[in-house]
């Protein structure tokens, strides 16, 4: 039921598999203009899941385009309802695998990227496949703004560390950054947006972990270990 109420939705977009595998989706660079009919700055959301964050932003910022996307159409069809339901026009979601995201924007496309609560990828040799690792990170490059803003939000401190110490291995720019986002009680109304899981994860006194950042486009960015370690 969930699946075909999403394929009526307004500003969901679900291609498949052989309109994006190695070549590029019709709306690659015309998201703004035939989408939101406007020339905003836009925002995605990685791995968005229910689209809370995705949609809390948008009822916050109306003068920006966000974009959720995750490949789970159960998660999405969520946020895409409340969006149609609440009138909010600044919002769409994307069902597709992060690994095709080139084939979606075209460069300078992007303002800003948000990681809220991805799997850490705990494993060493699942690592490379973390959304704010080096592997990611370089394909964004390829469509975020020079010195867009990637921000990531996780309740896993090692994925936070790792991350801040392979962002400052890489000298890139940290904006701002806490383990601890609650006890520092920051007014940025971004960062504190809380979804279902983050209330959870709070109830059990679990803190959250925060860092944003700035991704220059012409720097390659290199993982913390070589493989051959």
């Amino acid at each position: 039921m969930r699946f075909r109420e999403l394929e009526g939705l307004d500003r969901v977009f679900q291609p498949p598999l052989e309109e994006v595998f190695r070549k590029d989706y019709y709306l690659k660079g015309r998201w703004k203009r035939e989408v939101f009919g406007n020339n905003h700055p836009l925002v995605l959301e990685l791995g968005c899941g229910k689209g809370e964050y995705t949609v809390g932003l948008a009822r916050r910022y109306s003068e920006i385009n966000f974009i959720g996307l995750d490949i789970k159409g159960a998660r999405i069809w969520r946020g895409a309802r409340d969006a149609r339901d609440e009138g909010l026009t600044n919002v769409a979601f994307l069902r597709t695998r992060i690994e095709f995201i080139n084939s979606f924007f075209g460069k300078d496309e992007v303002e800003e990227i948000w990681i809220t609560f991805p799997d850490p990828q705990e494993k060493r040799r699942r690592q490379k496949k973390r959304l704010p690792g080096a592997l990611f990170l370089n394909s964004y490059r390829r469509f975020l703004k020079d010195g867009g803003v990637v921000h990531l939000k996780t309740d896993n401190q090692e994925l936070y560390l790792d991350t801040l110490e392979m962002v400052r291995h890489n000298d890139l720019p940290v904006e701002k950054n806490s383990d601890d986002v609650y006890s520092e009680e920051w007014n940025d109304e971004m960062v504190t947006i809380q979804t279902y899981y983050e209330k959870q994860f709070l109830s059990k006194g679990v803190k959250i972990n925060y860092i944003c950042f700035r991704l220059p486009a012409g720097k390659e960015i290199k993982e913390l270990y070589d493989d051959s370690e």
